[in-house]
């Protein structure tokens, strides 16, 4: 069975060979710099201009790989602060150019403004009212 399993894996020096050709031209290794994130960046945007919306695309792992890479350095680099909740509302009902009348569904009127101006906490109720109508997790407004 090991033998088999040999017979698959490459030698280390064509993997060498094939790596240093690979990391010629995509940024594979770690993001240290913000020349090296601008280089992952337009690598990641190339990938997506070619693949589209083809998860099965032969690239896609590569596509993952820098992804994950780039995620990383942003998280570092580039935190992105929680909203409070009332901004939250605000900003999706402006994305989705609604309002308060349009979200009397989840609350009322009068409510819901209490909400957005944050005189009022957002109620359990009225969260999950407001995931359903948004397609989002309920968190976002707790």
């Amino acid at each position: 069975m090991m033998t088999a399993v040999m017979e698959f894996v490459a030698a280390p020096k064509d993997i060498l060979g094939a790596w240093s050709q690979l990391v010629s031209m995509v940024p594979l290794g770690a993001i240290k710099s913000e020349r090296d994130y601008k280089r992952a960046i337009a690598s990641v945007n190339a990938l997506l201009d070619t693949m589209g919306d083809d998860e099965n695309h032969p690239l896609a792992d590569l596509l993952d790989i820098l992804s994950d890479r780039v995620e990383a350095y942003e998280k570092e680099h580039y935190p992105i602060e929680a909203s409070p909740p009332h901004r939250m509302l605000a900003f999706l009902m402006d994305q989705h150019s609604l309002k308060q009348v349009d979200l009397t569904d989840c609350a009322p009127q009068n409510r819901i403004s209490e909400f957005l101006s944050g005189k009022r906490a957002i109620t359990k109720e009225a969260a999950k009212a407001f995931a359903k109508r948004f397609n989002v997790t309920a968190d976002l407004f707790l």
